[in-house]
């Protein structure tokens, strides 16, 4: 031959000639209404990873919102129609399933996002921009970062890459050397549509933590306090005459957690500056003896117990100090 293949070239053929069999097209088609109430249809296009033989794909939420018919390609070129099993907006991620012969359903081998290192070589395999089954190589640029969902909760540990993603990623595996997922490909930062080499995957952990609840009934399930409230720093607290920052509890649900333990919400809203914020509320300022600065710390708390657990909350109420006891609840899917 004129041109050998190094090892490394050798290991990319053999890691999108096996893992690259997980990996599938997902289209997905929507309907719209204009102003007399005609009918507009659109189709939009990501990726999904094979998960197990029973034809069970996971991809992004944000794959799948909205769409009316769901129609995934296998390697072989083969169309199934689909149905949405489950879907969490609060990690992006969503599970799909087709009825397929079970020799042309080859699951992903998944891997360990805690092990990760910067620098180390991962490959990312999807449809971007509808070109299928498309290799792209890169390496963890970072690791820890953070992401907002769709419904505004946090997401940590998200893993950053170089390895080029682009719009139809979404949905498809980033892989390590050994062709193990070890993160869903999310989303870009970018100054177009394209990608300039930074592109975000959720860690395969993640991945592993809501699969099976997914699966068993079609959503996460996730304690809350019922509160909406707004992250007071301790400049702000100083303006508004508290002693310190905390979560200012702008108002609380019906029926929720928080109005059974008595929590109390906001009498009025003030201006701050270019912002207004609530006031004559309770200001939460640690869970468990945990200090709380913001909604992120206090819903990071929060989401590390199990509903039916009871918290301790230290509350800054009138300028007085008071623990209230608050039996978590299963959060509605209302909310």
């Amino acid at each position: 031959p004129l041109h050998a293949l190094t090892a490394d070239e050798n290991e990319n053929i053999r890691i999108y000639g096996s893992s690259g069999r997980s990996v599938v097209n997902v289209v997905t088609t929507s309907v719209s209404y204009d102003f007399f109430y005609n009918p507009t249809p659109s189709t939009g296009s990501g990726s999904g990873i094979i998960v197990d033989k029973k034809g069970n794909i996971v991809t992004n939420f944000h794959v799948i919102e909205g769409a009316r018919s769901l129609v995934v390609t296998l390697y072989d070129g083969s169309r199934h129609s689909a149905e949405l099993v489950g879907a969490d907006p609060g990690s992006d991620l969503a599970v799909l399933k087709i009825k397929a012969r079970e020799d042309k359903l080859e699951p992903i081998l998944l891997g360990d996002s805690a092990v990760l290192k910067v620098g180390q070589k991962v490959l990312a395999i999807g449809n971007p921009f509808g070109l299928e089954r498309t290799l792209t190589v890169g390496v963890v640029s970072s690791l820890g970062r953070t992401m907002r969902a769709s419904n505004g909760r946090l997401m940590r540990g998200i893993i950053q890459t170089d390895a080029a993603i682009n719009p139809g990623n979404s949905g498809g595996p980033l892989l390590d050397s050994s062709g193990r997922l070890i993160g869903v490909n999310t989303a870009i930062f970018s100054t177009g549509e394209g990608s300039i080499g930074i592109g975000f995957a959720i860690p395969v952990d993640t991945v592993k933590r809501v699969l099976p609840q997914l699966l068993a009934k079609g959503y996460v399930t996730r304690p809350w306090l019922g509160i909406s409230g707004q992250s007071i720093d301790d400049e702000d607290a100083a303006s508004l005459g508290l002693s310190s920052g905390g979560v200012l509890v702008a108002d609380i649900f019906r029926g929720s957690p928080a109005e059974k333990a008595g929590l109390k919400g906001a009498l009025r809203n003030v201006r701050l500056g270019n912002i207004i914020v609530a006031e004559g509320g309770d200001l939460i300022t640690a869970v468990d003896g945990k200090t709380v600065k913001s909604m992120d710390d206090l819903n990071d708390v929060i989401e590390g117990y199990e509903a039916g657990r009871t918290v301790t909350l230290r509350v800054l109420r009138d300028g007085k100090t008071l623990f209230v006891k608050v039996r978590l609840e299963e959060m509605p899917r209302s909310y």
